[in-house]
């Protein structure tokens, strides 16, 4: 559990502000689409932060923050992991070329990004998709 949760200032110290307006733009596309609790807490041993999207103590994705660097993950289950593969073809070369690489754990495919400006955001939004659809109205 995080002593406090960080502020605007403080990841603009962190990850810099180029990288700040990305992370603000990602939590704005998921917000957008999902009604979920959001969790801050420490990042583990590779990242200073991590921002949780939960619904129902399951996670759909989360955002990791460190120096100078954010990260996106997904992690996809068996189920989850056939419907990208069914629908691979949908997805950008450097999205599937990040899954492919991505390490399976007994518990799912954990497929982290570190997206540096918005280029993959339909495609996260295409995989969100895969765990949980919508619960937002537009």
């Amino acid at each position: 559990m995080l002593e406090k949760t960080p502020n605007s200032e403080d990841m603009i110290a962190l990850i810099g502000s180029s990288l700040y307006d990305i992370w603000t733009k990602l939590c704005a596309v998921i917000d957008e689409k999902y009604d979920v609790e959001r969790l801050w807490d420490k990042g583990g041993k590779a990242w200073t932060y991590e921002y949780k999207y939960r619904r129902g103590g399951k996670t759909l994705c989360a955002l990791y923050a460190r120096e100078n660097c954010i990260g996106f993950m997904i992690i996809f289950g068996k189920d989850e992991r056939q419907k990208f593969e069914d629908n691979r073809q949908f997805y950008s070369e450097p999205v599937r070329k990040i899954y492919d690489e991505a390490k399976t754990y007994h518990d799912g495919k954990w497929v982290m990004f570190e997206p540096i400006d918005t280029t993959m955001f339909d495609d996260f939004i295409k995989m969100l998709q895969l765990k949980r659809k919508p619960n937002r109205k537009p």
